[in-house]
């Protein structure tokens, strides 16, 4: 497996629907087998699981060496420009190796 993997971010949803259209575009992505990624794993901003510091660990559980990070949203607003690099800010913090 490629060490290289995909963190699809979206921001989260208290419908359980709108969440699981997030899920579905990660099993459609998976179902092209892309030879530059190894797999794809989904995390949400807020109001849904896993957490984003969650979905990446599960990359690394699953062996990453790299992770491509995607915000999946709208609009570059404040959750892309400021949330979602300090999120990953802390986790780069604690895997050095991890790029």
């Amino acid at each position: 497996m490629n060490k290289r993997m995909l963190l699809i971010v979206a921001h989260g949803s208290r419908r359980a629907a709108s969440n699981d259209e997030v899920r579905a575009l990660a099993a459609r992505l998976r179902a092209i087998q892309h030879p530059d990624i190894g797999d794809i794993e989904v995390a949400f901003l807020e109001l849904a699981e896993p957490s984003i510091a969650d979905g990446l660990e599960a990359c690394v559980r699953k062996g990453a060496q790299e992770i491509v990070l995607f915000p999946y949203f709208l609009a570059a607003g404040t959750h892309v420009a400021n949330d979602i690099p300090e999120e990953i800010a802390a986790f780069c913090a604690r895997h050095l190796d991890i790029k």
